[in-house]
């Protein structure tokens, strides 16, 4: 219940020296403000680092073939092999907790022969044999006409979808280039679709300017029989591509002969094991802020213990007083561990109204000037501010604890003859 008088003696003891009070709060509003900021920077460059991954199902795999580095039942080592289509039925078949098992083959590169032609011009570009799950490995945006479909495979259709860099040094503007034709190393292809990729890895400008084309028509366009370059591999939600990995290696191993501790015959890339690192070293910086923010917090609430200290000793006859006309120890408690809530608190709050005008000025700035690499929209979500008020509340009744307990072992007799 709201006790006018109990307020106005709170308000005129943290009043009394405002000098005094004002740097006593000071620590703990440093250390809520240290502890927003500090939370805040890392969501930052957390949500910068993961911009990487959007759209991307991280709990994927890429698998390509090496040289086998052991012999094995009369086969020597340094020996090649290719993946084959039945590889892929196999896995499918044998591993039940796989998502997308997609065959890929490839064509050309950035920085090599000029591969794809439309009237007067050539380009060079990445072409891939591919089946429509990849899209959901790798999402890009259709920008234009459609993605290759299980028609285009069956029917091993010569189509393809370009990228929007493509588009642009083969077409002019505002030409459509749907339904329109390209060469890709001698072979008419139609156009059936356009893309754009978000990428913030430096290659933005390369990733628009690749060609998808159906596995089907790949292999049987540019003679690449039922062979088979590399996999992108996803497992289904629930379960790690980095667990079920020697899995799919083992079976690929027998199928083509492969001494089962050949480690150095299949390479891969673990998509999912290096997410779980990004997420493990975001998780730790968290903790680290956490831990930071807390430290400072607790020299905030010495502070405020050892102020109350003094405001006890202040008012010991004051406290004599009121015990000598009958206030009982738990009301003279009540009133040290309030005050240094209510201090606590107050402090508390103006540090996360100030750490939270930082944190709007910061993203004002990153909206006005465009993007930043590696850092992105840093924020705190309500649920850490709800814990920044529980500590303040705790920080509060424990800075106040030890002088409440002073206070009410102060005999009355002993507190009036206090000069």
């Amino acid at each position: 219940m709201f006790n006018r008088d109990r307020w106005s003696e709170i308000i005129e003891a943290l009043t009394s020296n405002w000098f005094r009070t004002i740097l006593t709060a000071f620590g703990v509003l440093w250390g809520i403000f240290i502890l927003i900021v500090l939370l805040a920077a890392g969501k930052g460059l957390e949500n910068g680092v993961k911009k990487d991954f959007d759209g991307i199902a991280t709990n994927t795999m890429f698998m390509w073939t090496q040289i086998a580095s052991k012999p094995y039942k009369g086969l020597p080592k340094g020996r090649r092999f290719n993946y084959r289509v039945n590889d892929v039925e196999a896995l499918k078949q044998n591993v039940p907790e796989l998502k997308f098992v997609s065959p890929r083959n490839q064509l050309g590169g950035f920085g090599g022969s000029n591969n794809v032609v439309r009237g007067l011009k050539t380009g060079a570009y990445n072409v891939y044999g591919d089946y429509p799950e990849i899209i959901e490995q790798q999402p890009m945006d259709i920008t234009m006409g459609r993605f290759v479909n299980y028609g285009d495979i069956d029917e091993k259709r010569k189509v393809a979808v370009i990228g929007e860099g493509v588009q642009r040094e083969m077409f002019e503007i505002n030409e459509n280039p749907i339904g329109d034709y390209i060469k890709i190393n001698g072979v008419n292809f139609m156009i059936i679709g356009t893309y754009k990729k978000k990428s913030n890895n430096g290659d933005a400008e390369e990733a628009q300017k690749e060609i998808y084309v159906p596995f089907t028509s790949f292999s049987q366009a540019f003679n690449r029989g039922d062979k088979v370059g590399w996999m992108a591999i996803t497992a289904k939600d629930g379960y790690s591509i980095t667990e079920l990995k020697t899995e799919v290696f083992d079976i690929i191993k027998e199928r083509h002969t492969i001494h089962p501790e050949d480690n150095r015959a299949i390479g891969n890339f673990d998509l999912y094991a290096q997410y779980q690192k990004i997420e493990r070293l975001f998780t730790a910086l968290r903790i680290v802020g956490y831990v930071i923010g807390i430290l400072v917090l607790i020299s905030g609430v010495i502070g405020i213990s050892n102020i109350m200290l003094i405001v006890v000793k202040e008012r010991t006859k004051e406290i004599g007083i009121r015990r000598a006309i009958g206030a009982t120890p738990w009301s003279i408690r009540g009133q040290i561990l309030l005050e240094s809530v209510f201090l606590t608190i107050i402090s508390g709050m103006v540090g996360i109204i100030l750490g939270s005008g930082l944190i709007y000025l910061i993203n004002y700035i990153l909206d006005s000037s465009g993007p930043v690499d590696m850092f992105a929209n840093p924020s705190i979500n309500l649920g850490v501010v709800m814990i920044a008020l529980s500590i303040l509340i705790i920080s509060g009744l424990l800075a106040g604890l030890l002088p409440a307990q002073n206070a009410i072992r102060i005999k009355p007799v002993d507190a009036l003859r206090t000069e």
